[in-house]
C-alpha cells in the first residue's frame, strides 16, 4: 500500500535522526516490540551512530517487558501492551534503566496475523525526555497512535506475511519520525 513506509524511507528517516542527534549531541535508547529491532538495525547502518544510539531492548513477550523494564504485569494485562499507558511506561522504563541518553522511544503494535478484536494494524509509540534533574520522575512523554491499513478480506498467508513486513517498516519509520519531531521541538 502506498501509505506504508518502505525500507528506503526508513533508512532516510534514520539518517535524518542521526544528523539531529549529532547536531544536538543527544543520546537515545529504544525499546521495541512489534518492530523487533528494526529501528536499531536501521540506525546501526550509519557510521558513527554509536556516539548517540545507546541501544535498543527488543522486548517482545509480556514477561520480558515486565522483567527487563519493570512494567507491572497488571498493566500489561489490562489495558494490554498496545495502549497509551503501557507505551508511556515502557519509554520511561527503558530511559530509567539506561544511564546516558536524554531520550527514549517505545513501540508496540498488533501487526497480525490474528490480532485481538479492534486492534488490527494498531501501533502506539511513546517518546520521552529525561527530567532536567537526575533522580526526578517528571518525564516529558508524548504518546502517538498510528492505524495501519487492514488486510483485504481474501488474503493468502503469503499476502499476510508481506503485509506484516510492510507494517513493521511503517511502524519503525513512524517512531523514528516522532523522535525527529521531538528533537526539533515539534
Amino acid at each position: 500500500n502506498s501509505d506504508m513506509a518502505t525500507l528506503r524511507e526508513l533508512h532516510a528517516a534514520a539518517r535524518h535522526l542521526a544528523r539531529l542527534l549529532a547536531e544536538q549531541q543527544s543520546g537515545i535508547v529504544f525499546a521495541e516490540s512489534c518492530t523487533g529491532g528494526l529501528i536499531s538495525a536501521a540506525l546501526t547502518r550509519i557510521p558513527g551512530i554509536s556516539a548517540y544510539h545507546c541501544g535498543s531492548a527488543v522486548v517482545y513477550q509480556l514477561e520480558t517487558k515486565a522483567a527487563w523494564l519493570g512494567i507491572s504485569r497488571k498493566l500489561l494485562k489490562n489495558p494490554g501492551p498496545v495502549s497509551p499507558s503501557v507505551a508511556r511506561a515502557m519509554a520511561e522504563g527503558v530511559l530509567e534503566r539506561t544511564p546516558r541518553p536524554e531520550r527514549a522511544a517505545w513501540v508496540a503494535g498488533q501487526l497480525g496475523p490474528d490480532p485481538p478484536a479492534g486492534q488490527d494494524g494498531l501501533v502506539y509509540c511513546a517518546v520521552t525526555r529525561r527530567p532536567a534533574a537526575r533522580g526526578r520522575r517528571d518525564f516529558r512523554t508524548a504518546v502517538h497512535r498510528l492505524q495501519l491499513d487492514r488486510p483485504p478480506r481474501q488474503s493468502s498467508p503469503a499476502d499476510l506475511a508481506r503485509l506484516r513486513i510492510r507494517r513493521q517498516t511503517a511502524a519503525a519509520e513512524f517512531v523514528v519520525s516522532r523522535v525527529c519531531d521531538s528533537l526539533r521541538g515539534v
